[in-house]
């Protein structure tokens, strides 16, 4: 089976926004377009190099598609990244009738979450989430999203599009590889590690108080 891994950069407080510059996505008022360019070292190439260094089909929303195919196209034949963009497959989830220009560019119409899990029980290899903010939460909800790598910057930017909104299905996750840049920059990875566990530090028989407690949450709701 293929596995679906999202590459995100991240603000402490979860947004992932416009990280490349100010006129990438600043739908919702969005004003701090382009917060990772002062954080990037010869750390966060390299988390970046080994990302693209396995074979991929990029699995994208239409915003994030739209952005790519706009900048990756036109840059210079020998580009690190774009030689390998530009070849790979790209599957767009989008309901819109425009034609899909960028070379080797595959329209998920319909049910994405149908259509992505075709893709995950056929052969190819992975399929790698980029951006795509409304895309992300789809999957997320339907569980789908195998494998996070996040790159993790040194602010809060306050507002924006997060990565995990409201309709994630909570899971546990395995914290599989992790280093810091010379910048502050946090590199994680994680893998889905099965449900979700819970204990309790309370004490085996509560206080008068505590029972008065619980039972005012449960008055408040």
């Amino acid at each position: 089976m293929r596995k679906v891994v999202a590459a995100t950069f991240l603000s402490i407080d979860g947004v992932m926004q416009a990280p490349g510059g100010p006129q990438e996505d600043p739908t919702g008022g969005f004003t701090h377009g382009g917060w990772t360019v002062p954080y990037w070292d010869a750390v966060t190439r390299e988390a970046i190099a080994e990302t693209f260094s396995e074979p991929f089909d990029l699995l994208l929303g239409r915003k994030t598609y739209e952005i790519f195919a706009a900048y990756w196209p036109y840059v210079d034949k020998d580009d690190a990244i774009g030689s390998l963009f530009n070849p790979a497959t790209k599957y767009v989830a989008s309901r819109s009738r425009q034609p899909l220009a960028w070379q080797n560019s595959v329209a998920i119409k319909g049910d994405v979450t149908a259509e992505v899990k075709k893709l995950k029980h056929g052969d190819g290899p992975v399929l790698l989430l980029q951006g795509s903010s409304d895309l992300i939460q789809t999957l997320l909800a339907a569980d789908l999203i195998d494998e996070f790598r996040l790159l993790i910057f040194p602010l809060v930017l306050g507002r924006g599009k997060r990565l995990f909104g409201n309709g994630a299905m909570p899971v546990a996750l395995k914290l599989t590889g992790s280093k810091v840049a010379t910048t502050g920059v946090t590199i994680n990875t994680y893998v889905r590690n099965g449900e979700i566990k819970t204990g309790s530090f309370a004490q085996e028989e509560p206080s008068a108080a505590e029972i008065e407690r619980r039972a005012k949450m449960a008055r408040e709701g």
